[in-house]
């Protein structure tokens, strides 16, 4: 098995789209020494420009392609040449070769303002405070109830000194000026220009307009779709119309999070394992879904849930880690106060309970068996079981 990463560092967009505050950088680096000593072979600084051609030279009877949303979308604005102009992805990319490999920084100016509302203009805002700038200021055209990006960010951005322009339009830019046009919103929440107009003091512009994947890649590939969103169209499965050639995260349509694309990745390895073997794989269906007054709760306590500690933010003027993870300890005791809804966790509540002794240990992790010879029906070991993992039935 083999990953090929077109840039000098393993991660993707964890890397280069996720400041370091967000996702240490030791951290992704342990993921991927976790792949290496697991015997993945990663090769670095190698772009793939044909993927069938690769395959066949390699050997390799599956492909999963994971390209990542790296393009920026542009916008026209008049007189730009004036201004320096870049864009949110790219600035992210060297932010973060400039903290791991000691690069230059970008060359911001004084003061920045970044035109967008999502995470990737909260990032890139709190991003340019950290490499010096003194202001940096988010410029967005509707207002915070419809912007992209989560509130805690926009929260945590103001928390740094960020100043966040709502319902503002840029119109023009010139070497130290950016004219904005106020706008309104219509009954569903688009943006109405009203013709009022401000001036803004800037030295650089960071465009975060929302992100694509580059998909020339794909032209070496017959019989693959693309759909009008500019993504890959796949089966089920996660497989394109071309057999053994799967692809996922950002390529597909779905919601690009970290979340999203780690779980692609797993899905397609279970469907990929199972075409090389001539099979269709399928998921196992999950338990009933038990709700709090299912339980048979037979004890109390009290468990509060722990606290991620926080760095304040006067104090966040680097790139260390604003919320913190837990301990092992924490973590522990974390997973303690799962109630485990529905499923047994092996507490011998039955088999205690069983005035017949119908029931019968299989040792820890195996669960329990229970003799039909033996059992009554009475349902005791139902009646106490505090996580409703036993259900009745009627004998047949």
């Amino acid at each position: 098995m083999e990953i090929r990463e077109a840039g000098p560092l393993a991660g993707g967009m964890l890397r280069f789209g996720i400041p370091a505050y967000r996702l240490p950088r030791e951290v992704l680096d342990g993921e991927v020494a976790r792949l290496v000593e697991a015997g993945v072979t990663l090769t670095l600084n190698h772009k793939v420009e044909d993927v069938l051609r690769e395959r066949d030279e390699g050997g390799f009877d599956a492909v999963f392609m994971a390209i990542g949303a790296h393009l920026a979308k542009r916008v026209d604005i008049p007189a730009r040449e004036a201004g320096r102009i870049l864009d949110a992805v790219s600035f992210l990319e060297q932010a973060s070769l400039c903290v791991e490999q000691g690069l230059p920084p970008p060359k911001l100016g004084r003061r920045v303002a970044i035109y967008g509302g999502g995470n990737t203009a909260m990032d890139a805002a709190r991003t340019a405070r950290r490499l010096g700038a003194e202001e940096a200021m988010i410029i967005y055209r509707r207002d915070r109830d419809h912007m992209p990006a989560h509130a805690f960010e926009a929260d945590e951005a103001e928390e740094e000194g960020i100043k966040i322009n709502w319902l503002r339009s840029i119109r023009h830019m010139d070497e130290s000026r950016i004219e904005v046009e106020e706008m309104t919103l219509d009954g569903d929440g688009r943006p109405v220009p009203t013709g009022r107009i401000e001036t803004l003091e800037a030295d650089s512009l960071i465009l975060a307009l929302g992100q694509e994947v580059d998909l020339t890649v794909l032209e070496t590939i017959p019989g693959v779709r693309v759909n009008q969103e500019g993504v890959v169209q796949v089966g089920e499965n996660l497989m394109t119309d071309v057999p053994g050639l799967f692809a996922g995260g950002d390529m597909v349509p779905s919601q690009r999070t970290v979340t999203i694309a780690t779980g692609h990745g797993k899905k397609a390895a279970r469907h990929m394992d199972a075409w090389l073997r001539g099979e269709h794989y399928q998921k196992p269906p999950s338990h009933p879904l038990i709700g709090h007054e299912g339980l048979h709760l037979w004890f109390q306590t009290r468990a509060p849930a722990s606290d991620q500690p926080v760095m304040a933010a006067a104090a966040r003027q680097d790139f260390r880690e604003i919320v913190g993870g837990l301990s092992e300890g924490e973590a522990r005791y974390e997973a303690s106060r799962c109630y485990s809804c529905g499923n047994c966790f092996e507490c011998d509540g039955c088999y205690g309970s069983c005035p017949e002794q119908a029931i019968e240990k299989l040792g820890a992790g195996l669960g329990y068996r229970v003799d039909p010879a033996r059992c009554t029906g009475c349902s005791a070991c139902h009646d106490q079981c505090p996580c409703n993992a036993i259900e009745m039935e009627e004998a047949r």
